[in-house]
């Protein structure tokens, strides 16, 4: 039980999300089924309250004594994100989040690309089917990589 707790907590981490979520929840002996959706629902909860409330409270945030470095850097990386998505995107920005969500690399999650789809003011609807097929892509990428990693240690060690 505590493996499904902590991967669906872990997975609303920001940076961390279902990338770390999954290994977690494999490690801690979820089915991998059950770690991808727990993970899926834990990384997309967050999803509109990023969209619509994020930017505004950083933004109030970013001048603050204590934490408006943070919110100044939180800013930065999801107008930074979200200049690049439109440098390369042109058009096609839709399949262009979906890519940033989904390559699982650091700062490329869910946090990251509601964040910049918010900032370059996306369609909602648009953003929300964007972000959950690139977190599709990435649990599936990110489960394969756990699965063969923990067969591999445990293939080695037995």
């Amino acid at each position: 039980m505590i493996g499904f707790v902590m991967t669906f907590l872990i997975s609303m981490v920001p940076l961390v999300e279902l990338r770390g979520a999954i290994p977690i929840g494999v490690g801690f002996g979820v089915p991998w089924y059950w770690a991808i959706i727990i993970a899926m629902i834990g990384n997309m909860l967050p999803v509109p309250f990023i969209f619509f409330f994020a930017r505004r409270i950083l933004e109030w945030g970013a001048d603050k004594p204590v934490i408006g470095k943070f919110f100044t850097w939180c800013l930065n990386k999801g107008h930074q994100g979200g200049e690049k998505l439109k440098a390369k995107a042109g058009k096609g920005m839709f399949w262009a989040l979906m890519l940033f969500v989904g390559i699982p690399l650091p700062g490329t999650g869910a946090w990251t690309g509601t964040l910049a789809a918010s900032m370059l003011d996306l369609d909602f609807k648009k953003s929300v089917l964007a972000i959950l097929l690139g977190c599709t892509l990435a649990a599936v990428i990110i489960t394969a990589l756990s699965l063969l990693g923990f067969g591999a240690w445990f293939g080695l060690t037995t």
